[in-house]
Order: structure tokens, then C-alpha cells, then sequence
């Protein structure tokens, strides 16, 4: 009989978090019965370290935090690692998203989202409602926060340690022909980039995603990826999902990610099916 993980990293959109981008009090609990029995609980995600506390039940706690797709790793709010895009680079994509209207956040460590004041007016188009057909709720519920609160509108960038770039399009037409520009861009410049929905695309240091992040983390515990699970549901957890030895889709995943895992939770994010599928496999 297979031993179980002694660790288990948690996406959030889609996975742990519902498409309100709220993590349930019931999924809070069960994390904190998971680890009451020994079991190591991480979070790997997309979203940059500062956005986790405002999705989170009061109390929530795990072991520790790959964040930003792997680009900084955090005991509490202890820094274990933290990789940072170039001043450089962080230009050269500013200017060119400008010339192809393109959406985007600049994550600084340490501070709010930055957008430039000159590129406010074009992203107040890009996020106009309607909703765009296919968007998921949660992205674009996101998007309407950041424009409202979170974004800190500024005449020119400032710090030098960046975790990411967040880029965005209401239409699939214009997020691909950014993908072709990045590609271009690439020929250049040194990074890599993440999906994690149709009409996203998130700009990292190169070769750093979810599993450089998760090996940095559990070579910290002395554990090896033979003894880790991971449940995810998008493309941006692929990395994450082929690295560790017991990967697991969520139901609301799309087929491409279910194939490669070797399991499925029975229910969706917007079901807890995250609560139900560790109380069932590590019997809380």
C-alpha cells in the first residue's frame, strides 16, 4: 500500500479559492486537521504574496507560501527566497504593452501594484463592462478591484525588485497577438511567462515556475518530491503537476490538466472540493 504525502501544495484560484475569490471557513478547517496529524500544508500560487490575506479566512495558517508563480517562497512573512525581473526587462515590457494597449500589473515587493498614470485611460477600456463571454467571474472580479484599490497609479516606476507582471485582454485575439510579441521579446531578453486563463499571461524571471518554487521549498523541510502532493487547475500549475509524485486535478480543471494527474477531486472549487477530497484521502 502507498505511504501518504508528507506535504501537499495548495493552488488558489480555482482550487482552494471559489470563483467569489474566497477561500471557505470549511476548507480553512480541514487544513488545519491536515496538519494537526503531521501533515505539511503549502500554498503555490500565482497571486503575489500581499494578495493572500484579503481571500483568506481569519486565522488561516499553512506551512508556508510559494507565491507569484514561483518567483518568492515565505515561512509566515519570513522571506525564504525571491527572485526579481530585471529593471531592464520591466521597461522594455511597460513601453511595449503601451504601443499594444495591453492591461498590465507591475508587483513590486514590498508595495502596492504599480500602472503608469499615462496607460490609465486604455486600461479603463479594457476592463468596461460588459464581461467579456468566457471570462471566469473570478479574473474579472479581480480586475475591477485592482483598477478600484489596489493599483497605485504613478508618473514613473519606482524600486528595483519586481516578483511579476500581470498582463491581461478582453479578448482572446489580443492576449494571443501579446503572446506572439513576448515570443519576440524573448529573442532578447531572458524570462519565462504563465498562463493561468485564456485571457492572461504572467511574466516571471527565466525558468522559474511553480516547481522551481516547490523544490526550493521542500529542499528547506528535507523532503523530496516523491513525497509531495499538489492539487491544481490550470496551465500555470502544469510545472507544479508534472513534478510532484501525486498530482490532482480539480473537477472544474479542463481535460488537458486532468490528464496528466493521477487524480480528480469529486467536487468543484465552488463546492469545496479541495475540504472534501484531503478529508477523504487522509481520512479526517
Amino acid at each position: 500500500m502507498e505511504s501518504l504525502p508528507k506535504a501537499v501544495f495548495l493552488d488558489m484560484d480555482g482550487t482552494i479559492l471559489n470563483h467569489q475569490n474566497k477561500v471557505s471557513v470549511n476548507t480553512k478547517e480541514t487544513i488545519d486537521m491536515l496538519r494537526s496529524k503531521g501533515i505539511y500544508v503549502f500554498i503555490a500560487t500565482g497571486r503575489a504574496f500581499a494578495e493572500i490575506e484579503k481571500v483568506v479566512p481569519k486565522g488561516f495558517q499553512v506551512d508556508g507560501y510559494v507565491t507569484s508563480n514561483g518567483m518568492a517562497g515565505y515561512i509566515d512573512t519570513n522571506v525564504l527566497f525571491e527572485h526579481s525581473l530585471s529593471r531592464e526587462l520591466v521597461d522594455r515590457l511597460i513601453k511595449k504593452a503601451r504601443e499594444h494597449k495591453v492591461y498590465y500589473e507591475l508587483f513590486p515587493y514590498g508595495a502596492s501594484r504599480i500602472t503608469l498614470k499615462q496607460d490609465q485611460s486604455y486600461m479603463v477600456e479594457e476592463i468596461r463592462d460588459p464581461m467579456p463571454d468566457g471570462l471566469g467571474i473570478n479574473e474579472w472580479l479581480s480586475r475591477k478591484q485592482a483598477m478600484n484599490e489596489e493599483i497605485s497609479w504613478t508618473d514613473e516606476v519606482e524600486g528595483n525588485t519586481f516578483s511579476k507582471f500581470y498582463f491581461f485582454a478582453r479578448t482572446k485575439e489580443h492576449i494571443n497577438n501579446w503572446k506572439h510579441e513576448l515570443e519576440e521579446l524573448k529573442k532578447e531578453l531572458e524570462f519565462s511567462y504563465s498562463i493561468s486563463s485564456p485571457y492572461n499571461v504572467e511574466v516571471m524571471v527565466a525558468n522559474v515556475n511553480k516547481a522551481t518554487g516547490i523544490q526550493q521549498m521542500i529542499n528547506h523541510f528535507n523532503m523530496s518530491a516523491d513525497e509531495i502532493m499538489a492539487i491544481g487547475d490550470s496551465d500555470n500549475d502544469l510545472p507544479m503537476l508534472k513534478f510532484v509524485h501525486y498530482p490532482v486535478a480539480m473537477k472544474n480543471a479542463p481535460d488537458h490538466i486532468k490528464e496528466i494527474t493521477r487524480d480528480v477531486t469529486e467536487f468543484t472549487c465552488d463546492e469545496d472540493g479541495v475540504s472534501d477530497y484531503l478529508k477523504t484521502k487522509f481520512s479526517l
